[in-house]
């Protein structure tokens, strides 16, 4: 048997950008699912308006998604759920065609309540991958999602590579690749400028690496927050090297909800970063909690450690260029400044760091001068 293409205009798909093409998309996709050897779905040059669709494994073989050119997602009107394209139960899946996922997030942005409320309906995120194994999404574009543009959930051994990720810096919650109880993602080779992380990690995450990221605009690379929910799962493993930081308000952030539930996330490696007028270049905060109703009743429970900085360096736009914020109730342990490099880019002044509540080392040039 040999690989078989399905193209959506074969099932009724029409290029117009206005009608809505999800039923071909769908009877395209179990076509191809149920194809004895590698089925292709093809969204061929055009303009395509899909409507929110679940894609759903297993499939008999290796699938593979293709977008030529633009896929549109509808109005918020049109959703009933938080999930616009959502992958599920597949093993063995490409995503690839150097194609744009147009989110079409602009009219949406001003009915997202989560900057402000603790519950908060979800807008739809673009691209949803559940329970996804053995994936590759490369030379893909994904614009002006509504809510998260990618997220990753419950996968394993899932490669992203040649992504470009783009939404105004004032539109919320608009973070470029979220990761959640997931293994062996690969993130490389990729632009992402949005308003929120460009890539952010939750709880449940283990062996992710990320490698040559162009951020910015946004809130920088983060891994958090944690904490928010009980039972969460533990984070360890991020190997985060070789990227270039640019305009954000954060470079590298650890951040845990203070009052949290009781997990521990360690052996975190950040190497050779650029930092190009970032405000907190690095950064650790136990006290996270951007709603005003934050209480503080007791320090975080989330238990940081074995967390190494080496070879940082560029601009900071605040005076603070290391600060870390560890929890008083569970210190951070084994922090490691190796190589830090980071001067203000402000009107006088020096750039200084702080630290609380942490026990580690510091070695090799340290400017700002060392906390540790």
């Amino acid at each position: 048997m040999l690989e078989k293409v399905f193209n959506v205009k074969n099932f009724g798909a029409i290029a117009d950008g206005k009608t809505d093409s999800r039923k071909a998309l769908l009877d395209a996709w179990t076509k191809a699912c149920a194809w004895d050897d590698m089925g292709r779905v093809l969204i061929p040059k055009g303009t395509f308006l899909i409507g929110l669709v679940v894609l759903k494994g297993p499939c008999k073989d290796a699938i593979v998604f293709q977008v030529a050119r633009v896929v549109k997602a509808p109005g918020l009107k049109k959703f009933h759920s938080d999930s616009w394209i959502e992958f599920k139960y597949i093993n063995g899946l490409m995503v690839t065609g150097g194609g744009t996922f147009d989110g079409q997030g602009a009219s949406a942005w001003r009915h997202n309540q989560c900057s402000k409320m603790k519950k908060c309906k979800l807008l739809p995120t673009s691209l949803r991958f559940m329970f996804v194994t053995d994936a590759t999404i490369r030379s893909i574009s994904s614009v002006n999602s509504k809510f998260f543009h990618i997220n990753i959930v419950g996968c394993k051994n899932i490669k992203l590579r040649s992504i470009n990720i783009s939404a105004p810096r004032n539109s919320p919650n608009t973070d470029g690749i979220h990761i959640g109880d997931s293994s062996g993602v690969k993130i490389y080779s990729s632009v992402i400028g949005i308003g929120d992380d460009c890539i952010s990690i939750g709880p449940g995450s283990s062996n992710i690496t990320i490698n040559n990221i162009l951020c910015g605009p946004g809130h920088g690379i983060s891994i958090g927050s944690l904490g928010k929910y009980p039972n969460e799962e533990n984070v360890m493993g991020v190997n985060v090297r070789n990227c270039t930081i640019t305009g954000t308000t954060n470079g590298i952030r650890i951040k845990t909800w203070q009052d949290s539930s009781i997990l521990s996330a360690s052996n975190f490696a950040f190497k050779n970063i650029i930092m190009d007028n970032v405000y907190n270049p690095i950064i650790i905060d136990q006290e996270y909690c951007p709603h005003a109703s934050c209480t503080k009743l007791t320090p975080s429970r989330v238990k940081l450690s074995d967390i190494s900085f080496t070879n940082i360096r560029g601009s900071s736009t605040s005076q603070i260029a290391v600060n870390l914020l560890c929890s008083k109730g569970v210190p951070c342990q084994n922090v490691q400044l190796k190589n830090i490099n980071l001067v203000y880019n402000g009107l006088g002044g020096h750039t200084t760091s702080s630290c609380s509540n942490i026990r580690g080392t510091s070695s090799d040039l340290q400017s700002p001068p060392s906390c540790l």
